[in-house]
């Protein structure tokens, strides 16, 4: 046995332990920026397409050949201002009406696109008379709750304010939910970009989803609509995915699975999206779609801005993962 006296157990002197505990902080600093690093591209096994994606699933399994895939209300040739009420209503009741998407007692949540700090008429949000028919409809139907929410891009009290949707889903009756850091949890996606990231639960602790997004321009996406809406779910640094931006919307549209999906297309940006700001880059064209298949509301959406489905890379991505389809002419078209 070795004595205590012996050269092993001498104490280290003072700059022997200043030496190992910075050391221990370079290793430790190290680790801490590399997963700092991963975390930025992405999350942590960002890339790894292999695990089992997380989904959140609001779909029916009534899948009845009786009703539209997609409805495309337009407004009639006697009929010069139609409301958004009016379309809105004719879309759905193509798609079988409000009441085969939601059952009495059912806590809905409305997820219109509420980035931006503009006004309707600049068409860069959800216009709230759209969303207010899909409030009026959802509890019309029997609907418990309705819930308004979404993650804007600007200051949420303008944007929410300033685009008309607060006043209209709060005179409905809704509750409007803005964005705070304790409504967001961390969530293992599992996607090919979006892997770890923090989520906005008010979106996703519900019985139904019902995706109202706007239809416009995008100056890196080229189109926005259904897919990409799901980007007020997410919390966290998300220009930071504008890198990769086709597979995240496509990670995103795999996560998020909607019950139902109404396209505003009453006055639609054709250009300097995704804010806007210029009332000249607008175009009105009284249109709202409805569907079930979110890559189809998408590929027939971008048709209003001149753009073609073969231009957007995620929604070749959705189609091949089997999120729906972008061949929207093969599925059971209605125009009203």
């Amino acid at each position: 046995m070795t004595s205590p006296a012996s050269p092993m157990f001498e104490r280290p002197s003072r700059r022997d332990m200043i030496k190992r505990v910075g050391a221990t902080a370079g290793v430790l600093a190290g680790a801490a920026v590399l997963g700092r690093t991963i975390w930025d591209q992405g999350g942590f096994g960002a890339a790894t397409s292999s695990a089992v994606r997380q989904v959140r699933d609001y779909r029916l399994a009534d899948r009845s050949p009786d009703f539209a895939e997609l409805a495309i209300a337009k407004a009639k040739i006697d009929e010069l201002t139609p409301s958004a009420d009016q379309l809105v209503r004719r879309a759905i009741d193509a798609m079988g009406g409000i009441k085969r998407f939601v059952s009495r007692g059912d806590v809905v949540v409305v997820k219109p696109n509420i980035g931006w700090d503009r006004m309707p008429i600049h068409a860069a949000n959800t216009n709230p008379d759209v969303v207010g028919a899909v409030i009026q409809l959802a509890y019309e139907a029997g609907a418990k709750k309705v819930i308004v929410a979404d993650g804007s891009c600007n200051d949420p009290n303008r944007c929410f304010q300033r685009s008309g949707i607060w006043r209209k889903a709060y005179g409905l009756g809704a509750e409007v939910v803005l964005p705070a850091e304790h409504r967001f949890r961390t969530t293992r996606m599992k996607g090919e970009v979006l892997d770890e990231w923090p989520i906005f639960t008010t979106l996703v602790d519900c019985d139904k989803v019902i995706n109202v997004p706007v239809a416009k321009h995008h100056n890196l996406a080229k189109y926005t609509a259904a897919m990409k809406n799901w980007y007020g779910v997410l919390g966290g640094r998300r220009n930071r995915l504008h890198q990769n931006i086709d597979t995240s919307i496509a990670d995103l549209a795999t996560f998020m699975r909607p019950t139902l999906v109404v396209v505003d297309a009453m006055r639609v940006l054709m250009r300097n999206g995704p804010q806007g700001g210029n009332i000249d880059d607008t175009k009105v064209m009284n249109t709202v779609i409805a569907t079930v298949d979110q890559i189809a509301a998408d590929a027939y959406g971008a048709t209003l801005i001149g753009q073609h489905r073969d231009n957007l890379p995620y929604l070749k991505m959705g189609h091949e993962r089997g999120l729906g389809t972008m061949y929207w002419e093969n599925l059971r078209v209605r125009e009203v």
